[in-house]
């Protein structure tokens, strides 16, 4: 049987390169990756670091795990295995993202060391800029906004991070938030200070 790659025929040298996106966008590309557990504060964290960025001038793309897991990766469960298919898919796009130049929010869990390397292998170390939301799963299971520590100490959610299954904090990540004891404003204005200049072109309003 002949393999499907012998039938695929990329045309990436024949399209406009990703600096003239940014050129005309008059920003660089890049990622900026939430990782925590669910109740740290990642969502609420990503939408407001979007409206900071985008007052100053730069456009932002969101990508949230329920808005991605309702879409594109709906057909995935939750098991290692499909954790890290979500990640890798999540990285691909991001890529296809920042090679337009837009800045991209992720917020996800991704519980572990190998996962997240994963997606900075696909996106690539300068561009992935990691941010550690961290919270005590104490904290977290207090807060449980959306009720989900709740079902998962019922037994009516299974493999849920924080309660039967384990989050790895992230080694030695660019930013690290303690959401525990930070307000949102001061967690993304942490942010913004670290992102402008890598993100800044000149010209660029900062």
């Amino acid at each position: 049987m002949e393999k499907a790659d012998n039938n695929i025929y990329p045309v990436f040298s024949k399209i406009l390169k990703r600096s003239d996106k940014e050129t005309l966008l008059n920003q660089k590309g890049k990622v900026i990756w939430l990782s925590g557990l669910s109740g740290s504060g990642k969502t609420t964290i990503a939408k407001e670091l979007e409206k900071g960025l985008h007052q100053r001038g730069f456009i932002c793309q969101v990508l949230d795990g329920d808005n991605i897991r309702s879409g594109v990766n709906n057909n995935l469960g939750f098991s290692l295995e499909d954790r890290l298919e979500n990640i890798r898919r999540i990285a691909e796009i991001s890529k296809i993202f920042i090679n337009c130049g837009i800045i991209t929010i992720n917020s996800f869990i991704s519980p572990t060391e190998k996962i997240r390397a994963i997606a900075k292998e696909i996106i690539g170390a300068n561009d992935f800029i990691s941010v550690f939301v961290n919270a005590p799963v104490s904290v977290c299971e207090q807060r449980d906004v959306k009720g989900l520590y709740k079902k998962a100490r019922a037994g009516e959610i299974r493999n849920f991070t924080g309660v039967d299954t384990v989050f790895e904090p992230m080694v030695n990540p660019d930013i690290e938030l303690h959401t525990d004891r930070m307000s949102v404003a001061d967690s993304v204005k942490k942010i913004i200070d670290h992102v402008l200049p890598l993100i800044s072109m000149h010209g660029k309003k900062e």
